[in-house]
């Protein structure tokens, strides 16, 4: 699927036919230099890549949760290079989530190597520039909704947390 859209105007959101997994991934490869999510309704997210100093916070993220994880045991973690296709169809790639190893056990062997139909039992989300305060956080309910335990917002520039939880809270 080709296309060009200016980076002015992204992100931008597209109405899309299903696709598989594999539609995806090859829509995805024609584009190296864009990222790409798709809602649950079938929308086509566009995003540009992240400025630099976000995506020196989402290292820095990545690297935090990675150590914990290592010390914890239980689970592994994977940064926003890696897709998860959620419950309600929806394909999310957060900026950091951790996953319990038994979910991983559980999925079919086949699945281990494509994308992970599950979502992830810790999710991270770290607030960027060209974020839109309302879609990102229905991004935050949609991983709660869809089985996270706990979701994280992390607003660098305003220096606030907001902490979604299963039970539908939230607080800064």
């Amino acid at each position: 699927m080709a296309f060009t859209i200016d980076e002015e105007f992204l992100p931008a959101i597209l109405t899309s036919q299903p696709m598989t997994d594999d539609q995806f991934a090859e829509l995805c490869s024609e584009h190296p230099d864009l990222f790409f999510e798709m809602s649950a309704d079938g929308e086509l997210i566009v995003m540009p890549p992240n400025y630099t100093l976000t995506a020196y916070r989402h290292r820095a993220i990545l690297t935090q949760l990675d150590r914990w994880a290592q010390r914890d045991k239980r689970g592994g973690v994977a940064g926003a290079a890696g897709g998860f296709v959620l419950p309600n169809g929806a394909r999310r790639a957060p900026d950091a989530a951790w996953t319990l190893t038994s979910c991983v056990k559980a999925l079919d062997k086949g699945m281990i190597e494509r994308y992970w139909h599950l979502c992830p039992d810790f999710v991270i989300e770290v607030r960027s520039l060209t974020d839109r305060g309302r879609a990102i956080r229905e991004k935050m309910r949609e991983w709660i909704v869809n089985g996270a335990q706990l979701a994280w917002l992390i607003d660098p520039e305003t220096r606030v947390v907001e902490i979604y939880r299963r039970a539908g809270t939230s607080r800064p």
